[in-house]
């Protein structure tokens, strides 16, 4: 195939990914064939609810690199799925359909048929079950990866956290030198090989202000050393910065990346400049993975009112790569 199929699995059944789905293939034309991993009954339900008319093109997933595929219909590996409605109450009656999803998509991934994965929506208290901290690792250990990062991507500017999905009080614990080296040179690469540029970097400290009442201050003992060690290394990058003035206009638009120490250090401010106009990206893989940057959004499941710009831009991002 000239353009890569791009694997869309579609994340928690009882959500608004159906919605944003259908209104991503309405409003927008893609070069690269889009494989939907759903349930196929549940979709043409869904699909009637809203409103939608779209053919539906099942497919063998063994046998894809013999398909003419193109996304005038809707071209689906159907994963079975007992379901009492076509939206449901989210609930841990999903779990194991979500990951049957992932697992179709691994194996084509494996096989090396294309490289771009999207997943939709999922709700991580019901599916992770406490045993991955986020998406991000649960699909980095299907693939035995252990150095990976999040980045929440946007062409103007993006953000990433050196920790994830922690609790706050298990934040300065896991923050050292080692770690944060590792993001970095992920980031680097990824911007050189996949964007194709070097990326101006800012790295927040961890303390307010870059400042500590305690003795010890891991914005002076562990992240300052750390990147003077990475500028020798002919990364362009700087910091520590205070985390409450980096996303100010003037300061943020020196940047293409800003990594911040935990989760909402930095999404919460990139979330409120952009919006639905951001992805998520894992770094790392040995292929693409981006998701919409937002959750199953339960209070407008079924309301046809949701915003799908964030898969939209998911999809495009692959579809030029």
């Amino acid at each position: 195939m000239k353009n890569k199929p791009i694997l869309v699995v579609a994340g928690e059944p009882n959500s608004i990914f159906s919605e944003i789905f259908l209104k991503s293939i309405k409003f927008k034309r893609f070069k690269s064939p889009i494989i939907l991993i759903i349930s196929a009954d549940l979709f043409s339900k869904q699909m009637k609810y809203l409103a939608f008319k779209k053919k539906i093109n099942l497919i063998d997933p063994d046998n894809i690199n013999n398909l003419k595929l193109n996304n005038n219909i809707v071209n689906i590996v159907n994963v079975e799925y007992k379901y009492h409605d076509k939206f449901n109450k989210v609930s841990n009656e999903s779990r194991m359909y979500i990951d049957e999803c992932f697992k179709v998509a691994f194996k084509i991934l494996k096989k090396n048929i294309t490289n771009k994965l999207i997943n939709g929506p999922i709700n991580k208290k019901y599916f992770l079950n406490k045993k991955y901290l986020g998406v991000t690792e649960y699909i980095a250990k299907q693939f035995g990866i252990k150095k990976i990062a999040m980045l929440i991507f946007s062409k103007s500017l993006s953000v990433s956290p050196i920790t994830t999905h922690l609790p706050l009080k298990l934040v300065s614990k896991n923050i050292n030198k080692k770690i944060i080296k590792e993001k970095i040179l992920l980031i680097e690469n990824f911007y050189k090989k996949v964007i194709g540029i070097k990326p101006k970097i800012a790295i927040t400290g961890l303390n307010p202000h870059c400042e500590s009442v305690d003795a010890y201050n891991e914005d002076e003992k562990i992240i300052k050393p750390t990147i003077d060690n990475l500028r020798k290394k002919k990364i362009n990058i700087e910091g520590p910065m205070p985390a409450d003035t980096i996303f100010l206009k003037y300061n943020r638009k020196k940047f293409d990346v800003i990594v911040g120490m935990y989760h909402d250090q930095v999404l919460t401010p990139i979330k409120t400049l952009f919006e639905y106009n951001a992805i998520n990206v894992t770094i790392g893989l040995p292929f693409l993975r981006v998701s919409p940057d937002h959750g199953p959004n339960e209070n407008m499941v079924g309301k046809n009112l949701s915003n799908p710009l964030s898969l939209i831009r998911a999809l495009e991002f692959l579809d030029n790569k």
